[in-house]
């Protein structure tokens, strides 16, 4: 199909992750790679893409950026000539553990490095306790990249709960919002839409969320289901819950007539309140 100079293609990548690091990267790289045949511009992993999703696995599998996954991914993105957005990987840097995102051009640079700032740590008695915090430290700053298509903004998972993340970027300029997360059998069902939906016609952008594959047998259970949105809410594209490539075309040209229809941005009473950036 081909895809008009408003639209392109983003592939998500649904992967099964096992509790061998090479062997994710290289499933990784290999779906990465039938993506790009594909037609897909823009790539993303899912949250946690090269280690099993837990605090204990935090330490052991981390590494620092640039390290042995970030250099395969900066490989395979410049070998395909996409963007590419790494999910994430625990990194450890200064003694110190984050989840951190990674993006690479098509020439392999890394371009933008996003660590979680909102550390998930919840308690739903009887059904699900985490403590991300418990050996992992919150990133502090935000960030965003430029394609030949739009500007995108990245968060990882519980940072979707947190409205104003996605309203700066939308600010910044922003178009397309990408999360990798893993959301679980308690809070997938109830929020993981619900959250995406609401992001998107918040900010009239478009939202997509990376998901692992489910596996039942992991100590982590992933909800899967990675989705696509778009600006006036419709889920456009969403995984089931096995490993999987999905696809989507981002059509820009609907966002504007959106925006022009409903024009918030215009609208908003910025003589009565304000969201705003406290750091850059």
């Amino acid at each position: 199909m081909a895809l008009s100079e408003f639209t392109f293609r983003l592939a998500l990548i649904q992967l099964h992750i096992s509790s061998i690091k090479s062997e994710n990267v290289t499933r990784a790289c290999s779906l990465i790679r039938e993506a790009a045949t594909q037609g897909a511009k823009i790539v993303s992993l899912p949250e946690c893409f090269n280690s099993p999703y837990g605090v204990k696995y935090f330490p052991e599998y981390a590494e620092k950026i640039p390290g042995e996954s970030t250099q395969k991914l900066s490989e395979v993105a410049k070998e395909c000539s996409i963007y590419l957005i790494g999910g994430s990987i625990p990194e450890e840097d200064a003694g110190k553990l984050y989840n951190t995102c990674t993006v690479f051009g098509p020439d392999g640079t890394l371009l933008a490095k996003y660590r979680k700032i909102h550390l998930f740590d919840i308690d739903v008695p009887g059904k699900i306790t985490f403590q991300e915090s418990k050996t992992l430290s919150p990133g502090d700053s935000f960030s965003t990249f430029d394609t030949p298509y739009c500007r995108v903004g990245l968060g990882i998972c519980y940072d979707m709960r947190f409205a104003e993340l996605a309203q700066i970027y939308t600010q910044r300029g922003c178009q397309l919002l990408v999360y990798p997360g893993a959301f679980n059998l308690t809070t997938g069902p109830a929020h993981w839409e619900l959250l995406q939906r609401g992001r998107a016609v918040d900010n009239q952008v478009y939202v997509a969320t990376v998901s692992p594959a489910r596996d039942d047998k992991a100590s982590y259970v992933a909800w899967g289901h990675s989705t696509v949105v778009n600006p006036w809410g419709e889920v456009l594209a969403k995984a089931g819950t096995e490993e999987t490539i999905m696809y989507s075309d981002i059509d820009l040209k609907k966002l504007a007539e959106i925006r022009q229809q409903i024009p918030i941005f215009r609208q908003k009473r910025s003589d009565l309140y304000a969201v705003e950036m406290k750091k850059p």
